[in-house]
């Protein structure tokens, strides 16, 4: 990419620069002509698309290596990494192929199974590589039908696999014995539910009372293991109806001022309300998460993950996904299996196993489809560029019509494409045209690339840097950054942190219409794919519901937050929270008076102008609409008013009055260099306590330094500021680490305290706080974490509902526990 850009004339990148969505068509046509006589650019295309660079395709040298790498694994006992092998092996190993190859498939999976069964026989702790069984024997199940169609006879089969193997998986589909494997592989992950509904599937279709015996049994000692431990069901997007709680309110899409487009309420709609959920237009993964994310649903990947069949480069954490995303064979269903079910455990099998034909279905349009071919590029460009092809694509497919129509009409989101940055214009210019390309390789249908082709997936980037959404998952983990284990809580030996971990990118048609605000009255959140939008306080009818695109008011102050959404988004925030004074804009970055008995603030210069401009403005409002001048400060309680001196922003008159490095109450002078060198000399040796965390080696020394460092910041910045919380944050996790509970807990109070200055008292960072609260007071036994942990329920319910529990399936440890602390 940079060496494209730097090639390009710079009469042309001007001409780009320049442009507006007016005169895309002829920028795009010259930016063409250029890349065409160029090269580097077709060199390019083909590394990322051609079909003999296919660099994310099958590789049968490259499935036996990960093979042999897992059987060295397995034979030195490293268990984990021999799963993760196999994985990989079948990641890459050719599922078309020539017999051979089918010989090597098959001999593979079957070498799974049987050093699977080995390492079962020698101890019930190896039940975890059980569902390496469940996930070859699916695999052998999807072979066997794949080389009858290929024209490889049965008898070929039964002598690769066994014929009596061979005649199971026809008569019954996937067997009882993959079914009881992976009924053992998932109660030993403490995925108890659907480890039940995976034995009562493998009884229903055993033949002989021997078996159906056996496995009541499994089932009887399962059920007595789940009551005395009772750890959260983990809960997939089938197992939850996310329309468990009526949302009848009725939204309207309104223009306003400010923000064109918008939604608001047609009647008054309470707190914690279910508004919307809607599917997504096209999604796609990050980068970072490929590895351990379903590629489809982005839920968590399994022990037993499915690759694709026809590239390397997806997971999915069941078949089913793997289905609906696209890319792959269609085989027959086999309903055999199904006959003596119930219609619960039908659902079931239909989830885990589904055989499903993309093809037959107009609504559904498989999102990796397009992609499959093996090549590099879904790989290589960036998320939104793929994301993009998926769009561009979807919208050709459903229009049934190749031509390239005007996408913005069609898709009906909007853009800031004039108020984009020159860089990110070239950067746009070049991504589309390259896109185009790769399209047209690896499409069913051809494309006419031309500048109008170009211009039209160039607004269509524009229009995703403005709408789409990222999609996050809540993980929680101990201090030491493990993942979170339910069995540790009442022993003391865990503390719990909450992450919020971006999985994903996704556009959706009725939510980018909700528009952003610093300080929103709705909650985005996610189940599976599905968007979700709730309401976090009471909202009058006709008033618009908003939520935050990036950092809110508390978070970073007000000239931070418009230059993240200007240069995200190209849009300058005109919320109340940038337009009315706030405690959290004046106090998150500020000193203290130089003087100790004073409680005023002292601002540098870029906070103070940005402060200066909101009263400009509304001065200037408040003239031209003959009204007396007015400004008000917003969340302000008489206290915080005294305590900051917050007077002096409430009449415009005092402007002038204020300075850089001046207390705003008493006027005193505090040198802002020499504060800045102090406060960053402290946060050398904070930083260092952070790497002693990261490393678990911290030392009395280390906390000895970083505590009188956190003094050295008291004295210097201002006590609401937050730098002063996040010292006091990474103190409690420092002394959680080396087992200091009760200094921990002091730690995050105070902690938490600050934030209750910055933020509503309930509003969600307090209640990812309170969790890191609640779980070190359950370690010490500490009688007030019942309080503590009914503001957590109580926030977590307003932001998620009934699904709180599943998004953050501790919650309901930490009622456990907290109950046993009462008795």
């Amino acid at each position: 990419m940079e060496k494209l850009k730097s090639a390009i004339p710079e009469s042309l990148k001007r001409m780009v620069w320049d442009s507006t969505e007016h005169n895309l068509p002829q920028t795009c046509s010259s930016l063409l002509d250029f890349l065409l006589h160029f090269p580097l650019f077709h060199q390019m295309v083909k590394d990322l698309a051609g079909s003999d660079r296919a660099l994310c395709g099958k590789n049968k040298e490259d499935a036996l290596k990960w093979k042999a790498k897992g059987n060295h694994c397995f034979t030195t006992g490293d268990y984990p990494n021999a799963l993760d092998s196999y994985s990989q092996a079948l990641r890459v190993a050719p599922i078309q192929a020539d017999e051979m190859d089918n010989n090597l498939k098959m001999n593979h999976l079957t070498e799974c199974v049987r050093d699977c069964d080995r390492a079962l026989q020698f101890s019930p702790s190896y039940a975890k590589v059980s569902s390496l069984l469940y996930h070859a024997l699916k695999k052998i199940y999807v072979l066997s039908i794949t080389c009858i169609f290929q024209g490889i006879y049965f008898v070929k089969v039964s002598f690769i696999i066994g014929f009596d193997v061979s005649m199971l998986i026809f008569r019954s589909g996937l067997m009882d014995i993959a079914w009881y494997r992976r009924g053992l592989a998932n109660a030993s992950l403490g995925v108890y539910d659907y480890a039940v509904n995976d034995l009562n599937v493998a009884k229903s279709v055993e033949v002989s009372a021997g078996g159906r015996g056996q496995i009541e049994n499994e089932l009887q000692t399962l059920l007595d293991q789940h009551s005395r431990t009772n750890p959260p069901l983990q809960l997939s997007l089938e197992n939850l109806n996310i329309f468990d709680e009526p949302h009848q309110i009725k939204l309207q899409c309104v223009n306003t001022p400010d923000k064109a487009r918008g939604m608001a309420s047609t009647s008054d709609i309470p707190r914690a309300s279910l508004v919307h959920t809607e599917e997504p237009l096209a999604i796609v993964i990050l980068k970072n998460c490929r590895e351990s994310h379903c590629h489809y649903c982005l839920n968590e990947l399994p022990v037993d993950k499915v690759p694709c069949t026809s590239c390397s480069i997806p997971f999915y954490c069941s078949q089913n996904c793997q289905l609906l995303a696209g890319g792959r064979l269609y085989y027959p269903r086999d309903r055999v299996i199904l006959e003596n079910l119930s219609d619960t455990l039908k659902q079931y099998v239909a989830q885990i196993a589904l055989d499903y034909n993309p093809e037959t279905d107009s609504e559904h349009i498989p999102e990796h489809k397009h992609e499959c071919k093996g090549a590099h590029w879904p790989s290589v460009l960036p998320s939104e560029i793929v994301l993009a092809g998926r769009l561009f694509v979807k919208s050709v497919m459903q229009r049934g019509s190749q031509e390239i129509s005007n996408l913005r009409e069609i898709l009906e989101l909007s853009h800031h494409y004039s108020q984009m940055s020159p860089e990110i214009k070239l950067e746009s210019h070049i991504y589309s045209t390259v896109l185009l390309f790769c399209l047209q390789h690896s499409s069913d249908f051809e494309i006419q690339i031309n500048g109008f082709a170009i211009a039209q997936v160039v607004i269509l980037i524009s229009q995703i840097r403005v709408n789409s959404m990222t999609i996050v998952r809540m993980k929680s983990t101990d201090i030491q950054g493990h993942d979170y284990q339910y069995d540790k809580v009442s022993s003391g030996a865990l503390t719990s942190n909450v992450e919020q971990v971006k999985v994903g990118q996704a556009i959706y048609r009725d939510g980018s219409l909700f528009n952003h605000s610093c300080q929103p009255n709705i909650h985005a959140y996610f189940i599976s794919r599905t968007l979700c939008i709730r309401t976090t306080e009471s909202v009058a009818a006709g008033c618009d519901l908003e939520l935050s695109y990036g950092p809110q008011v508390g978070q970073w102050d007000a000239k931070d937050r418009n230059e993240f959404l200007e240069n995200e988004y190209s849009f300058r925030c005109q919320c109340s929270g940038c337009s009315k004074a706030n405690l959290s804009d004046l106090v998150l970055n500020a000193f203290r008076c130089v003087k100790s008995n004073c409680p005023g603030i002292v601002l540098d210069a870029s906070v103070l102008n940005c402060e200066k401009h909101k009263i400009k403005k509304l001065a200037n409002i408040s003239r031209t609409s003959s009204c007396e001048p007015h400004f008000q400060a917003e969340n302000l309680n008489s206290d915080n008013k005294n305590e900051v001196t917050l007077d002096a922003f409430l009449c415009s008159n005092n402007l002038p009055n204020m300075n850089p490095g001046f207390c705003l109450k008493c006027g005193s002078y505090r040198d802002l260099e020499s504060s800045r060198s102090a406060v960053d000399k402290a946060w050398k040796c904070i930083r260092r306590l952070q790497d002693a965390i990261v490393s678990e080696d911290v030392s009395g020394f280390k906390l000895s330094d970083a505590s009188k460092s956190l003094h050295l910041l008291k004295s210097i910045l201002h006590a609401y500021n937050r730098s002063i919380a996040e010292v006091e944050d990474i103190l409690a996790q420092a002394f959680c680490l080396v087992g200091d509970l009760q200094p921990a807990r002091d730690h995050c109070k105070a902690s938490i305290e600050i934030l209750e200055k910055l933020y509503p008292r309930n509003h969600i960072v307090i209640g990812h706080e309170l969790v890191k609260l609640s779980s070190i007071q359950l370690a010490l036994r500490d009688s007030t974490a019942s309080e503590t942990i009914n503001q957590l329920a109580n926030i977590f319910s307003c932001y998620y509902g009934k699904h709180a529990d599943t998004i953050f399936p501790p919650l309901q440890i930490f009622r456990k526990e907290t109950q046993k602390i009462v008795l």
